[in-house]
């Protein structure tokens, strides 16, 4: 049986995360426009995004999926949208009404300023960035844990997606116990339950 150290996991983690941001930096840019957008319809038309009342999204980075036109269909149905600021080690998730009162925040992510915060716990649907993912629903971000300390307090009722291009996914990725789940994946082909 072969174990394996929190260094020897660390370091797999690494060599795929570096992978995979490589394969996305590298992305055709009308493809990333392209794909972007069939992703964000996926979500939108799944049964999770239509029961949700509350919903966060993510700002993205580095050719990740955008998440403009559902914020724009979360609207339109009267959803509040919650955005994540990065405050220490944690995330905050603050409702936004507008895209263009985003500012830049930590590491240069489009975070809200000021409003009317939200726990995980008052938030129906979570919207998660990745830079891979495998189809038990692991996911790979990039090492800091802001995602996997917030999932771990989502309650039973909230329901998780993972947004990603189908070349994000991945047979399996390396996990550690603190590693949090997704309980969908929405790519540009399809809307995916997990399953460990």
């Amino acid at each position: 049986m072969t174990t394996f150290t929190k260094d020897s996991i660390d370091m797999e983690k690494k060599t795929v995360r570096k992978r995979f941001l490589t394969w996305r930096k590298q992305l055709d840019p009308v493809l990333c426009f392209r794909f972007s957008h069939q992703a964000q319809q996926q979500l939108i038309a799944s049964a999770p995004f239509a029961r949700a009342g509350t919903l966060a999204l993510y700002s993205p980075i580095h050719n990740e999926v955008a998440t403009e036109q559902i914020f724009t269909a979360a609207r339109k149905l009267n959803q509040r949208v919650y955005y994540p600021k990065v405050v220490g080690d944690e995330l905050e998730f603050i409702e936004v009404h507008k895209l263009d009162k985003l500012v830049s925040g930590a590491f240069g992510v489009a975070e809200p300023g000021v409003g009317e915060r939200a726990t995980i716990t008052d938030l129906d649907l979570i919207v998660v960035p990745g830079v891979a993912f495998d189809l038990r629903g692991y996911r790979l971000g990039y090492g800091r844990g802001f995602y996997d300390r917030q999932l771990a307090g989502k309650p039973a009722g909230s329901v998780t997606v993972g947004l990603c291009f189908e070349g994000q996914l991945c047979d399996g990725l390396p996990i550690e116990a603190h590693d949090q789940t997704v309980d969908f994946i929405a790519t540009e082909r399809r809307f995916i339950p997990c399953h460990i």
